[in-house]
């Protein structure tokens, strides 16, 4: 008898950060930032295994506590310029040597990105399936943002002609890739060295979910966010590391 696929949640987190050091386990609104993507995860029904892969064993410590396993990344792709899918496909090749199910859909959570709704992750990957895509990335619009870029000595209007602005409501919506959820099946990730390939779908957010954390003054900004939407009360998760 064939083996079910699984849907296995991929948390990328290494140990190293210039902008914040130790950010993925910096406290966060009373826990530390990579667990709250865990708990996130462990509530998704669609969701049957989480792995954190990282360079850094205080993260390991906090991931295991969390529920979540853990694959030890190697030190060839631990560094600044190592992509998160070089992290993605390790984890796929370790799992593949497992006699476990195979991979159907590599659900990657960026741990940067704790603003998400109950559900988010789940209703994403009902779209994609609805869809019948081979890989999704959640987005927000652009509400009423006009974008400049700086070119040599001079200034151009990005997403709108300044000459002739027009009315707001007339502009096609524009979005944002906001980095909070990624669905890749593992061909397209193998085949396109991507998170992003074959046919698309987007699952939509709202703006106030676009930020992330990369600086101490971001996690302000995150905490206020957690706690005016509830998304720091998780009643239905047992939290005892």
């Amino acid at each position: 008898m064939e083996k079910a696929v699984q849907n296995v949640a991929i948390i990328p987190a290494r140990g190293g950060s210039k902008g914040l050091k130790g950010k993925n386990i910096h406290p966060v609104a009373g826990r530390p930032l990579v667990a709250w993507t865990i708990l996130q995860a462990l509530q998704s029904k669609r969701i049957d295994r989480i792995i954190v892969t990282t360079d850094d064993r205080d993260i390991a410590s906090v991931a295991e506590a969390y529920g979540a396993e853990v694959i030890e990344r190697p030190s060839g792709i631990s560094g600044d310029q190592a992509t998160s899918e070089s992290a993605l496909l390790h984890v796929l090749d370790r799992l593949e040597g497992e006699r476990s199910a195979p991979v159907g859909l590599v659900v990657f959570l960026q741990a940067t990105s704790p603003l998400r709704k109950p559900g988010d992750i789940d209703r994403a990957i009902e779209r994609l399936d609805a869809e019948d895509a081979d890989s999704l990335i959640s987005v927000t619009k652009l509400d009423d943002l006009t974008l400049w870029e700086r070119q040599a000595n001079s200034w151009k209007s990005v997403n709108f002609d300044y000459r002739n602005r027009g009315m707001r409501q007339d502009r096609a919506p524009q979005y944002i890739e906001n980095g909070s959820i990624y669905l890749v099946t593992p061909e397209v990730l193998r085949s396109c060295g991507n998170r992003i390939g074959r046919k698309l779908s987007v699952y939509e957010m709202e703006f106030w979910q676009t930020w992330e954390i990369d600086t101490i003054e971001e996690i302000d900004l995150i905490e206020y966010y957690m706690y005016k939407k509830n998304l720091a009360i998780q009643d239905s998760v047992t939290d005892n590391p």
